[in-house]
C-alpha cells in the first residue's frame, strides 16, 4: 500500500519514523512518501518532499512572517498527493498545516488518518468539528485526552504513548564524563533565539558545565553565536537522549522534550518565551480554556506541578539558576519530582504503542479494500 505521511517538526519525525518501521514490518511492499526529517528518511530509505525545517514556525508572529512560504508548501503538498495517489494520508500533529491537508484530501476521496491528535483541548476547540468531518481515524496518545474527546463527541483510538518505546529502546552511552546541566533550547530557530541568551547567563551564574542538545535541523551557527568563547558550554548534535540521561538536571524548552526528560528520569525546569503578541494570545486562550493549568505534558498528565514552568517574564537567568540549584542536588524537591515521574510513566501505560498503532492502521486499510 502507499502511505503519505506529513510531520512538521522533530517530534513528528521521531514518531513518523517508528510508525514507518511498524508499517513496513506488516506491509513489506509498502511505499512511502512524506514530509518530515532525517529519522523518517532513514526508516524508509526515501528523501522527504520537504524537510520539516523548511516549514517550522513558532508562534503567531512567525506564522505571519512566513505565511507566503507556508501557503506555497500547502499548494505543493496538495498537488503531490493528487499525483501520487496514496491509499491513506497520515497526518502527525502540526495542525496549522495538516488541517488544510485533511480537508483537501478528504474532499478528494482519500482516506485521512490523524496520528497524535491536535491539541484542541488547549486551544481552538472549534477544530473538533473538522476532526469529525475530515478525519477517518484519530489516534490519541495521552490518557487525559480520553475524557476530553469523549465529551467532545470525537471518535478516537488510544493505544498508549509511543515515546515510551523511543525512550526505553534507546541504547544509552554517556555524553560527557564531567558533571553537567543539560540544555534543550528547542528545534525551531525562534525557540533557540529566545532561549539561548538567558541560558548562557545561567551558565555564567552556575559556573558549571552545560551541554546543549543541538536540534538536528539547526546549523551550528544558531548556537555558536550565543555560546561565544565560553569554555564551560559544549554543543552536541544527535545525542539528545544520552545528554538527558546523564545530566544532573535539565533546562528545557516546553514541548515533547519535557515529557522525554520525565520518562528518562532527569529533573528539569521548563522555560518558554515568545513574542509579546503570541504571549498575549496564549494567555487569553488559557483564560478561556479554564481547565488548562499548565503548558507541559508531564504536568498536564498528572494535573499538578511536577516541575516548574518559567514562562515569559518569569523566564529569567536568576529564576532558572535558582531552580537548577534546587533540583540538582539530592533533597526533597528532587525526590518528589522523580516519584512523580514514575506516576507519569504509569499513567501512559505500557510499551508497544508504535507497533499497535501501525497494526491498527494496516488492518483498517486491509479491511477497507475487501
Amino acid at each position: 500500500m502507499k502511505y503519505y505521511i506529513i510531520a512538521g517538526e522533530a517530534s513528528g519525525d521521531l514518531h513518523g519514523s517508528n510508525l514507518i518501521k511498524g508499517l513496513r514490518a506488516r506491509d513489506p511492499q509498502a511505499a512511502f512518501r512524506f514530509w518530515g526529517g532525517d529519522l523518517m528518511s532513514a526508516a524508509c530509505g526515501e528523501r522527504p518532499v520537504r524537510h520539516y525545517n523548511d516549514g517550522a514556525v513558532m508562534g503567531l508572529t512567525d506564522v505571519l512572517g512566513k505565511a507566503g512560504k507556508l501557503l506555497g508548501n500547502i499548494r505543493l503538498c496538495k498537488k503531490d498527493i493528487l499525483e501520487w495517489k496514496p491509499d491513506v494520508v497520515i497526518l502527525i500533529d502540526y495542525p496549522g498545516f495538516n488541517f488544510r491537508i485533511a480537508e483537501f484530501a478528504h474532499n478528494k476521496g482519500f482516506k485521512v488518518y490523524y496520528y497524535i491528535a491536535p491539541k484542541t483541548w488547549a486551544s481552538r476547540e472549534g477544530r473538533n468539528r473538522k476532526l469529525k468531518k475530515y478525519v477517518d481515524k484519530l489516534y490519541i496518545v495521552f490518557p487525559f485526552e480520553i475524557p476530553y474527546f469523549q465529551k467532545a463527541g470525537v471518535d478516537f483510538i488510544y493505544k498508549g504513548n509511543p515515546l515510551l518505546d523511543a525512550v526505553d529502546e534507546h541504547r544509552y552511552s554517556p555524553a560527557s564524563h564531567t558533571p553537567y546541566i543539560a540544555l534543550l533550547p528547542g528545534s525551531r530557530k525562534g525557540e533557540v533565539r529566545r532561549m539561548m541568551p538567558v541560558c548562557m547567563e545561567v551558565a555564567d551564574k552556575l559556573g558549571c558545565k552545560v551541554v546543549i542538545a543541538g536540534a538536528p535541523s539547526r546549523p551550528v551557527e544558531d548556537y555558536k553565536q550565543f555560546i561565544g568563547n565560553r569554555t564551560n558550554v559544549e554543543l552536541i548534535f544527535g545525542r539528545t537522549y544520552d545528554i538527558l540521561k546523564y545530566a544532573q538536571a535539565a533546562i528545557i524548552n516546553s514541548g515533547t522534550a519535557s515529557l522525554e526528560a520525565a520518562l528518562i528520569g532527569t529533573p528539569q525546569v521548563v522555560c518558554w518565551s515568545t513574542s509579546k503578541l503570541t504571549a498575549f494570545v496564549a494567555r487569553y486562550i488559557l483564560r478561556v480554556m479554564d481547565h488548562i493549568k499548565y503548558i507541559s505534558l508531564g504536568n498536564l498528565i498528572l494535573d499538578k506541578e511536577v516541575f516548574k514552568e518559567l514562562i515569559q517574564e518569569d523566564f529569567t537567568s536568576d529564576n532558572v539558576a535558582a531552580e537548577i540549584r534546587a533540583i540538582s542536588a539530592p533533597g526533597e524537591r528532587r525526590s518528589q519530582m522523580l516519584a512523580d515521574y514514575a506516576a507519569i510513566r504509569q499513567a501512559l501505560g505500557g510499551s508497544g504503542a508504535s507497533n499497535a498503532i501501525a497494526e491498527s492502521i494496516y488492518n483498517s486499510l486491509l479491511q477497507a479494500q475487501r
